[in-house]
């Protein structure tokens, strides 16, 4: 896959699962009574699970030519990332079909791992001068699904 085209594959399922929430489309576990917010978390849940799993693919499978995309060598850290995606992607079709207890659960260590990757993606690009595609695209991604979930979450828990 193009370098450039893989680097808009994470926003855009961002963009694709806020789409398809805000344009009402019933959501994956949606149950009677789910709130218009609850439907969106749901949503977002929903295409995190595959772009974890994804992730887990891209990271173990074909390890060499992610590492090279984001601008980094080979080494092990791939296969890190690989198996926490697997067990987040997971994670998430499991919360898609539960409730907020679930949904805290998964969403705390995706706001987490994402939040941080996403300063070391920015760190890269400051102090390394790294602005690979996968680099600096994937920063939409790494900021953009943890401040949703925080959002709905405060919203749905009535913070």
């Amino acid at each position: 896959m193009n370098k450039k085209i893989s680097g808009l594959v994470l926003p855009g399922m961002l963009i694709l699962a806020w789409g398809l929430a805000l344009s009402g489309v019933v959501a994956p576990g949606h149950m009677a009574g789910d709130s218009n917010v609850v439907s969106y978390l749901r949503w977002l849940l929903y295409f995190a699970g595959f772009v974890f799993i994804f992730s887990a693919v891209m990271h173990s499978v074909f390890a060499k030519s992610m590492a090279a995309s984001i601008g980094w060598k080979t080494n092990g850290f791939q296969y890190e990332i690989a198996a926490v995606s697997l067990g987040l992607g997971l994670g998430c079709f499991y919360a898609v079909y539960h409730g907020v207890e679930a949904w805290v659960a998964i969403s705390l260590p995706i706001i987490s791992f994402l939040f941080l990757a996403g300063l070391n993606h920015l760190y890269e690009m400051v102090r390394k001068k790294n602005f690979a595609p996968n680099n600096r695209l994937i920063l939409i991604w790494d900021f953009g699904l943890p401040l949703s979930l925080v959002i709905l979450l405060a919203i749905i828990m009535k913070f």
